[in-house]
């Protein structure tokens, strides 16, 4: 254990005087309820964890209305077609995520009965459900003693506790810290005045500490350079890989491509590709033979392990025999329902930015 000071009168305060603060600031949130409206539709919360794994409550919240207003609950959701709910996830990253969240629905269906299980070991058992997710159900939906520690949390509980061990080293401390302070009543609402806490006064830049409710027993604060916690070791560098998106036209069509069922944006709608990859360049090698023109400016896309620049070139194609790769022609007048991921979306920006039709 790091070598802080607490008591256990200062952990039970910091239960007590944060939960005053959640009762009054509570975000409104549309898979949440409200300290004392009664528990959210463990569906709901569910869908909401899932989106928003390494991705912003502002980039989650379009998203959730429409995943709920077409899909109410597990059964719907397990029944829907596999390209429907990849093309409804689509922008939002992560695809694993999606694929993931289907599964997850059917496997809840066909041996849960429609409903989620309660116990986090249980939740861990289920397709795309780690430690983190499996608590903040089990807390959140449920109503379960569980310790819950995000990337908010993690920061909060740094600073509260001015913990010098770097991340992620430090993550098995937080955990431990973050179980000393949760109550065993109202664990799910503690979890989420935390996030609050986090996003919001505690953020990482500039920490509204005046406004805080925890600042009186914050050692970060005390020490007089909150910024400089969580502590985090530099970053490696990310490599940086080449690749060509191929943009094959016929009059108002483009030729789309779904990707293989696994690896990198599994099973999405797509441009052809010269099979770059997260370890390795393209080849450039075109799909096939043709008078193909490169298209400025090349994209730039970051992904979590590397960044990736994309050339796009292009060709028309006659009318006739398709082109010989598996396929189909999309109207470019409809191509915001392929469901082409980001990256695909801005291939097609810069082809049709030139002319491309």
């Amino acid at each position: 254990m790091p070598n802080v000071q607490h008591s256990d009168q200062k952990t039970g305060d910091i239960a007590a005087l944060l939960l005053a603060h959640y009762a009054v600031h509570a975000r409104d949130l549309p898979w949440r309820k409200r300290p004392g409206q009664g528990w959210p539709d463990p569906y709901h919360v569910w869908l909401s964890e899932i989106m928003l794994q390494q991705t912003t409550v502002m980039a989650v919240m379009p998203y959730f209305a429409r995943f709920t207003d077409r899909w109410k609950n597990f059964a719907e959701l397990a029944a829907c077609d596999d390209a429907d709910l990849m093309a409804a996830w689509a922008g939002l990253g992560y695809y694993a995520r999606a694929r993931n969240l289907l599964k997850c629905a059917r496997t809840v269906v066909s041996e849960h009965g429609g409903e989620l299980p309660q116990s986090e070991d249980a939740l861990k058992k289920l397709p795309g459900i780690g430690p983190y997710t499996a608590a903040a159900i089990a807390a959140i939906a449920f109503g379960q003693r569980a310790v819950v520690v995000d990337a908010n949390i993690e920061r909060v509980v740094s600073r509260l506790f001015a913990l010098s061990t770097p991340l992620p080293q430090a993550k098995p401390e937080i955990s431990a810290l973050m179980d000393r302070i949760t109550p065993a009543d109202r664990a799910g609402d503690f979890a989420q005045a935390m996030m609050d806490l986090g996003a919001g006064i505690c953020s990482v830049k500039a920490p509204a500490c005046d406004r805080c409710p925890l600042a009186d027993g914050c050692q970060a604060r005390q020490d007089g350079n909150p910024e400089a916690y969580p502590v985090k070791q530099p970053k490696k560098a990310r490599p940086v890989r080449k690749g060509t998106a191929y943009w094959i036209r016929r009059g108002d069509k483009v030729w789309l491509v779904k990707r293989k069922d696994s690896g990198m944006l599994a099973a999405m709608r797509a441009l052809p590709d010269d099979g770059w990859n997260a370890k390795s360049d393209g080849n450039m090698c075109p799909p096939f033979p043709a008078k193909w023109e490169q298209r400025l400016p090349a994209i730039t896309h970051i992904f979590s392990h590397f960044s990736l620049e994309l050339q796009v070139a292009v060709t028309a194609w006659p009318h006739g025999p398709n082109p010989p790769l598996e396929g189909e022609w999309w109207d470019v007048n409809s191509l915001d329902k392929a469901g082409l991921p980001t990256l695909f979306i801005k291939a097609t920006k810069v082809a049709l930015a030139s002319g491309e039709r």
